[in-house]
């Protein structure tokens, strides 16, 4: 038997946050001090590094687990299955439901109790739990999952990342323009259908890594503010994942007999269009090989970084034809990958 995502849906919130309605944001460096060039220019900057020009926000009235479980009544959907039947729900996230109107993370009962909740399902040995894992969350959902299915203690699971960073950033913090909202679901069944997930892999660096994403308050020191905002070192982040996520993608891939050369798409997360770029630039190097061309959808530059809801909702979109340029086809061999907040890094190899 083999271990297959059998449908998928993802929730793209309507409203769109542009470049330019930044344009009246006051922006501040880590020490307090306020940036001398005008906001023009450094949204310039922001747009030619991380490759981000407009990216979507919820609605006031919706909360992580609302688009959550939008994108799991489409998964289910298309998977074709009655819900009563999933074994597992795993809703990956990293701030819980933040209410438009109020700083404070709500996380009880979790998201996946929330989900289960308004999708109806009664069976109660259908298990709820959430995952907190940084950006790679939904990936790490992927991978407890197939665990459940390969050791049969499951036949159905449900994985989601779902994020409402719009409620969490400062807006006097350059980085807030990198941030947006999103929800992406898959089914994961066994079947007997040849392909699914081929290799796994997964690591953790907490040494001197573990702040580099962080919880602080506003680089704006002359508001009266205890609130506390996601937080990051950019540079520091940008350095580990050129070092780590290309040889934890070779270590996936040199679990199998797959060849670099058979793989047809690399699903990334989306965290910025450079760093993705050199990520899967380096990545080829460690093979002595050339980058060829479309092996990276991105959908950075119109829906931002929704953290554990870029790489479910980018395969959805694709699948759906609605990624230009871009399609996967039965027997392609894909390679799925993140990093984020913990540091963690992990990655899965898949036929479709």
């Amino acid at each position: 038997m083999n271990i297959k995502i059998t449908g998928t849906g993802s929730y793209i919130p309507t409203e769109i946050e542009r470049n330019e309605d930044f344009i009246d944001h006051h922006f501040f460096n880590g020490n307090g001090v306020e940036i001398a060039h005008p906001t023009h220019i450094i949204i310039d900057k922001f747009k030619k590094i991380t490759g981000i020009e407009e990216r979507r926000y919820a609605e006031n009235n919706q909360n992580t687990s609302d688009l959550a479980y939008y994108a799991a009544q489409k998964a289910i959907e298309d998977a074709k299955i009655d819900p009563e039947t999933l074994d597992y729900i795993i809703v990956a996230h990293n701030f819980g439901d933040v209410d438009k109107n109020s700083s404070q993370s709500d996380t009880i009962p979790s998201l996946a109790a929330r989900v289960k909740h308004k999708l109806k399902i009664k069976n109660p040995y259908c298990v709820a739990y959430d995952l907190l894992f940084g950006c790679p969350g939904w990936i790490e959902g992927v991978v407890q999952a197939q665990s459940y299915l390969k050791c049969e203690m499951a036949k159905k699971c449900l994985v989601i990342g779902a994020e409402t960073l719009s409620r969490v950033i400062d807006e006097h913090d350059r980085d807030s323009m990198i941030y947006s909202d999103g929800a992406g679901a898959t089914v994961l069944e066994t079947t007997s259908d040849p392909g699914g997930i081929l290799a796994t892999i997964s690591a953790s660096y907490t040494v001197e890594e573990s702040n580099f994403l962080f919880f602080g308050k506003t680089y704006n020191y002359q508001r009266n503010d205890d609130n506390k905002y996601i937080k990051m070192h950019g540079r520091k982040i940008y350095e580990f994942a050129l070092k780590h996520v290309p040889l934890a993608m070779k270590a996936c891939l040199d679990k199998t007999n797959i060849q670099i050369t058979d793989v047809k798409k690399i699903l990334i997360h989306q965290a910025n269009e450079k760093m993705d770029e050199a990520i899967v630039k380096r990545f080829y190097g460690l093979f002595n090989q050339e980058v060829p061309e479309s092996i990276m959808p991105m959908s950075i530059q119109k829906l931002g970084n929704s953290s554990v809801a870029t790489v479910p909702t980018l395969y959805d979109l694709i699948l759906n034809h609605q990624i230009e340029d871009q399609s996967i086809n039965k027997g392609d061999i894909l390679l799925f990958a993140s990093v984020g907040a913990g540091m963690n890094i992990n990655a899965f190899l898949y036929q479709h």
